[in-house]
């Protein structure tokens, strides 16, 4: 067996065209463009190459978009302040503060200090208790583009046994949560894995479905799966460099390996990677239809 190829890229380059056409009519019919602002502090290259992309792409979707960048010693209260003034700005529905931050600004304040409904990275407590309730809020954007990805390929969560590997507020603990719920990509039996799980492999291979998000590089082998096993692997490490420079990634799951084992997988890169920018304008979109009373 050789695993289906679930395409992060392809799923959101479909995605991003539905959203296009939503955005331009929006605009055609009720004048309303979707706002967000991106907010760095320091110059670390990794987030810089986050938010370039998340503009980019906001950009090509007929988006409002507008980038602030902060030096790194700006203070926490020049930093609120300006969360302050973008969740007073009409022109703005989406205000994402890129992680991480400098050691000397709270992290979780600076989360807390945005409007919940402006709140497109779907971290504010206030969306967390949503989610946590099943009620209508923005779904943090990376299990939001895993649940996309699992539907969109036609795999079935009901009553499927998932195996979750990853504690993480950003992934691990919400996407546990979504595949619980009584909903669509949905209804499964959920187990959560980590780093202190003494058996793993006891729980993996008895999975239909492996989320992998631990963060370490081919952690999951294919001894530790079963035949026919869905693989979403949300791990993104660099484990060396080429001869010119550029860094050698691999995910959390053998994937040469697994492959063989697995009835579909995501490839890193080019899985769920994609997938996390086109759901927070995804979110972004649903915030302006809010903001225009729109459903």
């Amino acid at each position: 067996m050789t695993a289906k190829i679930i395409s992060g890229t392809e799923t959101a380059k479909a995605i991003r065209e539905e959203l296009k056409k939503e955005i331009a009519e929006l605009k055609e019919k009720h004048n309303v463009v979707p706002g967000l602002v991106t907010i760095l502090v320091g110059e670390d290259p990794a987030s810089q190459s986050y938010v370039s992309a998340k503009n980019k792409t906001a950009h090509a979707l007929g988006i409002h978009s507008e980038q602030v960048t902060l030096a790194a010693d700006t203070s926490e209260q020049e930093l609120l302040g300006l969360i302050d003034k973008y969740n007073r700005d009409n022109k703005i529905n989406g205000i994402l503060v890129q992680l991480p931050l400098p050691k000397h600004i709270d992290e979780a304040k600076v989360l807390y200090a945005i409007d919940p409904e402006k709140d497109v990275d779907g971290f504010h407590p206030v969306n967390v208790g949503k989610m946590v309730l099943g009620e209508q809020c923005y779904l943090p954007c990376t299990p939001h583009g895993i649940l996309e990805l699992l539907t969109r390929s036609g795999v079935n969560t009901s009553g499927a046994e998932v195996v979750v590997i990853g504690r993480s507020n950003i992934v691990g603990k919400p996407i546990s949560n979504l595949m619980l719920q009584k909903r669509a990509g949905g209804n499964a039996t959920v187990t959560i894995c980590h780093t202190r799980t003494k058996d793993m492999a006891a729980h993996t291979k008895r999975a239909d479905i492996i989320i992998a998000a631990v963060g370490v590089p081919k952690m999951v082998t294919a001894d530790m799966v079963k035949d026919g096993v869905v693989i979403i692997d949300v791990g993104v490490n660099r484990i060396g460099k080429t001869a010119d420079g550029k860094a050698i990634l691999a995910g959390d799951v053998d994937y040469d390996a697994v492959k063989e084992k697995a009835s579909a997988i995501t490839p890193v890169p080019g899985g769920v990677g994609p997938m996390t920018i086109t759901m927070l304008m995804k979110n972004t979109l649903q915030a302006a239809r809010q903001a225009a009373g729109l459903k």
